[in-house]
């Protein structure tokens, strides 16, 4: 990098320190509140610092520790110098610390604090008060627009600007940016970029301050302006309850925040159908598709504070009369078949009721499956594969054949691949007209490589269409077959049920091929297990294990697990003796000691062994997200290990490496990638503000305000991995997780693994997990209307 030639202090030094912050390994907050004892001990001023509350004026240059929840931070900050004075060549940084929520290296900043002495760590200013100030120098503008704050700025065209414009550069960005086109190599394209980056930049600290003056996180900020653009703070200021509704993540506490310091009454109507829809938002992301009324007024009163449930009565009446309801989606509020006084986001009611109609639609109606004999093509079936089918799949085989809608479901190795086999051979067999189709992308994949057929995610098999905000294939425009297979049903969850028949023509056959035992679906709805235990639609139960699968710990430990059995466990050590296991345990009853256990099976053991690739064969899967052995500490810890990039971007205090291994935890039509997507980070371009992730063979971009919905994936939760399977998965099986300790989800996380399964922590929590056999409930009304049809 060159010196700019307006201050001995050239910009090249400046980018050092970023990427030296970049390469420091950040350490989640639930790991540690103490960082220093990783630390050096840094250079300190020469002089003892004045006392009091003072002020001082200068840039961030990196972090050596974020929390992002709250926003605490340690960093190093250079105070600007007098006009004049030449910096002295080992002239050291300041140690700040305090909170710094949002703020990012490079920005410039005016801080209100004072000097404390740390007994260790020597003098340190501790921040009382922030604000971001625009850089008075050249050379702080250039850094700061270097600093990749503003899109299509990198650290070469803010020389060139800064070399052109000097001090009066934030100036003629804000009032006259088509001056731009005077810098070298600048064009109209860029200079369009540019503004465009300026004005977001602009956006975006009006939000944080406006979060900041209410005392909120400012991770938020770039969420916000996403959604809302330039005119952010007016829309919050006109309607702060539309925050809860439109930002996730926001939440109703934060939003009340804003509307109760902006005068709204605690009783307001507003604030209470507010609360309402806000509660049932939630209780959809914990998985139901409804809320039982009672239920829903009790947990209402505790979060208004109000004594009076009639208010809750009346501000539900109100939400079921609106269209289109100011504070969120309206509401519906039926009596149930059973007698369930359930309250509904309309959108879920919608979802649920066609998704009644649409399965009754399909039972009734005529098939138009070329004419066959089922038990015939099931014994041709054997004859051409020199295969016997056991009982069950012989029933399976003929039961959907004969058309209409069948359920499959079954344990590992209990043969539901070989059952669909035969199927798809009597289906193409006769030119059944037939697509394959599973939730997720992974499961797709899997589906096609052992059909030998194309698979496609749901969502692509509907071809969304961004400009119209819908999908292709609807009930006006069905899909062109005459039969559809749906594998990892499981995972279905009502929205995507509806869509899923809607698009299915009526004379059309549908299998649902799933093992019921797993987690549900993360979004709301409990489709399959509701389907089967509805009792009105054709359903085959797999139990057999067969001879081959009987030869795996891992399907052996499945089905013992799901029956409450211990698993048999064989300790890790015979992998070193040159035996190759597919059922691993390693006991450790310190969570840190289990935290490197981890570290070292990941990163050694099992590519030594087993010679797998650390980061695309071994998948981590844990019960939570939170806590040492939580999803976000492995996260960093594994990032630190197998990931030493040094090209690196740090947005909101975690750290985003080229190599890194990433999941799309949102559906994003625009970009066709979806919740569950796994990629790996293919490179960061600073100047652009660009992010590209590579998915498979595609590579997908990803603007900075778009980041929120990438998160690291070398560790991932079991709801996560659902319909994916690895060569190799290692879970923390520990106490520490005691509320996630369920059969079910062990069970899940163990069939995820292909090769080997490595349980890492206790047989205490095993035997916790074993004995929680009960299936978390969820409120459903789709059993009962299909269970009570007339």
């Amino acid at each position: 990098m060159q010196n700019t030639g307006l201050h001995p202090f050239p910009c090249g030094v400046f980018f050092v320190f970023i990427a030296s912050f970049r390469r420091i390994f950040y350490h989640s907050a639930v790991m540690s509140t103490q960082p220093f004892n990783r630390r050096k001990k840094p250079p300190q001023p020469l002089k003892t610092p004045p006392s009091g509350v003072l002020t001082m004026r200068g840039s961030l240059l990196r972090f050596t520790f974020h929390n992002a929840e709250n926003g605490f931070a340690i960093a190093r900050f250079q105070e600007d110098l007098p006009p004049g004075e030449k910096r002295a060549a080992a002239a050291p940084d300041i140690v700040v610390t305090g909170l710094l929520p949002g703020v990012q290296p490079g920005e410039a900043l005016e801080l209100r604090g004072q000097w404390i002495q740390n007994p260790t760590w020597g003098w340190q200013f501790a921040i009382e008060a922030h604000s971001a100030v625009p850089p008075t120098t050249a050379l702080g503008i250039q850094a700061v627009l270097g600093s990749g704050l503003i899109a299509g700025i990198g650290p070469e065209y803010a020389r060139r600007i800064v070399d052109v414009f000097g001090d009066r550069t934030l100036d003629i960005l804000k009032n006259d940016p088509e001056r731009l086109r005077e810098v070298e190599h600048i064009g109209p394209i860029r200079m369009e970029k540019i503004r465009e980056g300026w004005e977001e930049h602009q956006a975006v600290a009006e939000i944080l301050s406006f979060l900041h003056s209410y005392g909120m996180s400012s991770n938020l900020a770039l969420r916000i302006y996403k959604v809302y653009g330039n005119d952010a703070v007016h829309k919050l200021r006109d309607n702060p309850y539309r925050l809860a509704m439109d930002i996730r993540g926001m939440g109703f506490a934060g939003a009340d925040k804003i509307a109760r310091a902006a005068g709204i009454a605690v009783d307001a109507p507003e604030r209470i159908q507010a609360g309402v829809v806000h509660l049932l938002e939630e209780a959809a992301g914990k998985g139901h598709s409804f809320y039982p009324f009672d239920t829903l007024s009790e947990e209402a009163l505790e979060l208004l504070g109000i004594d009076d449930a009639a208010m809750v009565r009346q501000a539900v009446v109100a939400l079921c009369k609106q269209n289109a309801g100011p504070y969120g989606p309206h509401v519906v509020a039926e009596k149930l078949p059973e007698g369930d006084k359930a309250v509904y986001l309309k959108r879920l009611h919608k979802a649920e009721t066609s998704t009644a109609e649409h399965l009754l639609g399909l039972l009734s109606t005529g098939k138009s499956l070329r004419k066959m004999d089922p038990a015939e093509e099931a014994r041709q079936y054997e004859l051409d594969t020199k295969f016997e089918l056991a009982p069950k799949q012989r029933e399976a085989v003929e039961m959907a054949l004969r058309g209409g809608v069948t359920i499959l479901t079954g344990g590992p190795g209990t043969g539901k691949t070989t059952t669909v086999r035969a199927i798809i051979h009597a289906l193409r067999k006769h030119e059944v007209p037939l697509m394959l189709a599973a939730p997720t992308g992974r499961a797709a994949k899997r589906l096609s490589e052992t059909t030998r057929l194309d698979a496609t995610t749901i969502h692509r098999l509907l071809k969304y269409d961004p400009k119209k905000n819908t999908f292709t294939y609807n009930e006006l425009c069905p899909l062109p077959i005459d039969y559809l297979i749906v594998d990892e049903a499981s995972m279905l969850d009502i929205s995507l049920m509806q869509k899923l028949l809607q698009a299915l023509p009526s004379a059309a056959s549908l299998l649902l091929v799933g093992d019921v035992d797993q987690l549900p679906s993360v979004g709301a709805g409990n489709v399959l297990r509701d389907l089967i235990d509805s009792g009105r639609l054709p359903v085959v139960r797999l139990d057999t294990i067969f001879r081959q699968a009987r030869q795996s710990l891992i399907v052996m430990n499945a089905h013992r697990i799901n029956q409450g059995e211990f698993p048999m466990l064989i300790p890790a050590e015979e992998t070193d003796k040159g035996r190759k296991p597919d059922f691993v345990f390693v006991e450790r009853e310190d969570p840190e000691a289990a935290v490197e256990a981890i570290e070292k099976m990941v990163s050694e053991r099992i590519p030594k062994a087993y010679h797998l690739d650390p980061i695309q064969d071994v998948q981590i899967i844990t019960p939570m997200h939170r806590g040492a052995l939580g999803a976000a500490n492995l996260n960093q810890r594994m990032q630190a290990i197998l990931n030493k990039d040094p090209r690196t971007l740090t947005r909101n205090g975690w750290e985003l490496r080229v190599g890194d291994k990433v999941m799309q935890t949102e559906n994003d039509y625009d970009k066709d990638v979806f919740n569950g997507d796994i990629g790996v980070v293919h490179a960061i371009d600073p100047s652009d503000h660009i992010v590209r992730v590579r998915f498979d063979r595609r590579i997908v971009e990803y603007p900075y305000a778009d980041l929120d919905s990438l998160t690291l994936s070398y560790a991932i939760t079991v709801h996560k991995s659902q319909g994916s399977e690895y060569p190799a998965v290692v879970i923390p099986v520990h106490t520490q997780h005691f509320v996630m300790l369920q059969r079910n989800l062990i069970y899940t996380a163990i069939t995820r693994g292909k090769k080997l399964v490595v349980l890492v922590g206790t047989k205490k929590a095993i035997f916790l997990a074993l004995k929680n056999a009960k299936i978390t409930e969820r409120y459903s009304g789709l059993k009962q209307r299909l269970k009570n049809y007339k």
